[in-house]
């Protein structure tokens, strides 16, 4: 129907007769010269129509906005001092010699232009089918379809194969809770739609496919936020024969060549790498943003025999913690925007948020420093922490003082915070790899260990004596892969061997029955010849999200579902006819 797209149309078509579909962005009368900016998914290009063709005028006359028109017409030159620097078709309009109205539109209930993002996101995902006409949303998706081409690309070049596994499945609780599909054949009974496809990549290593890969859907009935969906996608992948070193250095080149190709961008060459215990200690996260200066500093030595409680019981206590925060001309900060960031903290569990402004040290020593707390620290105490945090004049000092896990969620998530509020982030992009992860941590209600990443993460071969010795310090072949602060791929190499898969197991609180039930196929399978093996998942929803700078998952999927994991455009989930539910074999009984 059409001889280009609106918006690659540009001088090097000048004097050229073109034939264009789209839709009216905007319409413009203008003393009896009408312009029509057309859209389509390339661009918008600017068509002039004249009254000197009557009958064409007269339709063009009726279009209004999100008509959908075809118009022949010819490719010329702006006339002087209209050009548009600011649109990649702005040096040239289209003389319409014709004008077909394909199809009329009502009122769109939202603005399709630059305004169209204010409107309320249950009205865009409403109306998702025009959301997604606005630029904005076409150049994300785009940008999410050049990314898996550019996946693709790359690891088909590195001779992995591209695999489907299945969608209906077996039911093995992994976190989060399965969605459930009930089996018409076999009443009463449940196929499971995949978390991931964790168990069947490492079933395809044992079927010795070697290099696997998979653009994979994945769903999980668990409560959203920003960065979840109840389906989502990752780029899935598994090999066999390799250290977690060969495989994180292919997926770091991988990820290289994508921003390099999508982006434009060069990323570091190697990425840094943090262990857990190092980014725990000095970021207080697992995700450290590395844009963001601040660092946590250890100060429980120098607390534990002062007179206040508060710093004394936590530096005390061995799961206890107290650190410092240093922030670079701190001492700016008002008393009511300290209490802001008291209140922000307290969303983490800490109890409180300590300070010392550094006024005038350098003059005036312990006079020159402003804190309520100073009165409980003795001269030694203040002196070491000046010099362990290294503070200057007009700096401040926050501190957090609690169980390990409360400082850290608490204190990491404010050394970000005030990176953001303070205008300390650097520039671009910041990629680090966090290893040496623990095998196992303990359950806060229970106290059982339960696995840091999976049950499959295999621990570190010179530590198999410690599952059975001391489980709380061994240490897994995990490996994150994080980028600005948000993990985008995580991976280990997987347990191979039978026994040791039935040990950890049973650390877990999994009986031999309960293992043979949920995983019996899989520890069959070890059995077999299981060839050493590992993977990573790379979150592509969350990677778009960030190389596009949206705010959410949901701006960067074509139809998401809302935070109650239901879609306003097709109004699911819905009731189904009693027809259906008698040849499924089930009723509904509503809770009370």
């Amino acid at each position: 129907m059409r001889t280009h797209y609106c918006g690659e149309l540009n001088s090097s078509h000048e004097g050229q007769e073109v034939v264009l579909c789209g839709w009216v962005h905007r319409r413009r009368d203008h003393g009896g010269v009408i312009f029509i900016d057309l859209r389509d998914r390339d661009g918008l290009v600017q068509v002039v129509l004249d009254p000197d063709r009557a009958e064409v005028f007269a339709r063009a006359e009726q279009a209004r906005s999100e008509y959908v028109l075809k118009i022949t017409g010819r490719v010329r030159p702006r006339p002087a001092g209209t050009v548009n620097p600011d649109l990649p078709t702005g040096e040239i309009e289209v003389l319409g010699l014709d004008l077909e109205i394909l199809n009329a539109s009502e009122t769109p209930p939202i603005q399709l232009d630059e305004h169209g993002a204010d409107a309320s996101e249950e009205l865009r995902l409403r109306y998702r089918y025009l959301d997604l006409r606005r630029p904005e949303m076409q150049s994300r998706l785009r940008t999410r379809s050049r990314v898996t081409q550019a996946m693709r690309s790359f690891l088909d070049a590195q001779g992995f194969l591209d695999i489907e596994t299945p969608i209906l499945t077996k039911s093995t609780p992994e976190g989060a809770r399965d969605y459930l599909v009930p089996s018409r054949t076999h009443p009463g009974e449940f196929f499971a739609l995949p978390q991931s496809p964790q168990l069947f990549k490492q079933l395809l290593m044992m079927s010795g496919m070697d290099r696997y890969y998979q653009i994979a859907r994945c769903f999980r009935d668990e409560d959203l936020r920003a960065d979840r969906q109840p389906e989502f996608t990752q780029l899935d992948i598994e090999v066999s024969f390799m250290t977690e070193d060969e495989l994180m250095a292919i997926m770091e080149t991988m990820i290289r060549t994508l921003f390099r190709d999508v982006q434009g961008v060069e990323l570091p060459d190697p990425f840094p790498r943090l262990t857990y215990a190092e980014s725990m200690r000095r970021f207080g996260s697992d995700r450290p943003d590395l844009r963001v200066p601040l660092e946590l500093i250890d100060v429980g030595d120098l607390m534990a025999g002062v007179d206040f409680k508060v710093f004394a019981e936590p530096a005390q206590d061995p799961e206890g913690r107290v650190v410092a925060l240093r922030l670079p001309r701190g001492g700016e900060l008002s008393r009511k925007e300290i209490d802001g960031y008291t209140q922000f903290v307290g969303i983490y569990g800490a109890k409180g948020l300590a300070y010392i402004k550094v006024n005038a040290w350098a003059e005036k020593g312990r006079e020159g420093l402003q804190s309520p707390i100073l009165k409980f620290l003795p001269d030694s105490a203040v002196d070491a922490i000046m010099t362990r945090t290294e503070a200057v004049d007009g700096d401040l000092i926050f501190f957090g003082a609690d169980k390990t896990t409360v400082v850290n969620e608490s204190m990491g998530a404010l050394r970000v915070r005030l990176g953001q509020d303070r205008g300390l982030l650097a520039e671009g992009w910041h990629p680090v790899w966090v290893v040496d992860f623990p095998m196992f941590e303990r359950d806060a209600v229970n106290q059982r260990w339960v696995a840091l990443h999976h049950p499959f993460t295999a621990p570190k071969e010179e530590q198999l004596d410690l599952l059975e010795s001391d489980p709380g310090a061994c240490l897994s072949r995990a490996y994150d892969m994080v980028l600005n602060g948000t993990e985008i791929g995580g991976g280990s190499i997987r347990i191979h061997r039978d026994a040791v898969q039935r040990q950890v197991f049973k650390l877990l609180a999994i009986s031999d029955e309960q293992a043979e039930d949920r995983f019996g196929f899989l520890l069959k399978a070890l059995r077999f010849g299981c060839p050493p093996h590992g993977g990573i998942a790379f979150g592509l929803d969350r990677l778009v999200m960030l190389m596009t700078g949206a705010s959410s998952i949901r701006d960067v999927m074509a139809f998401p579902k809302t935070q109650s994991a239901a879609c306003l455009l097709t109004d699911a989930p819905s009731a189904v006819d009693e027809n259906q539910l008698k040849e499924l074999a089930l009723r509904i009984r509503l809770r009370a």
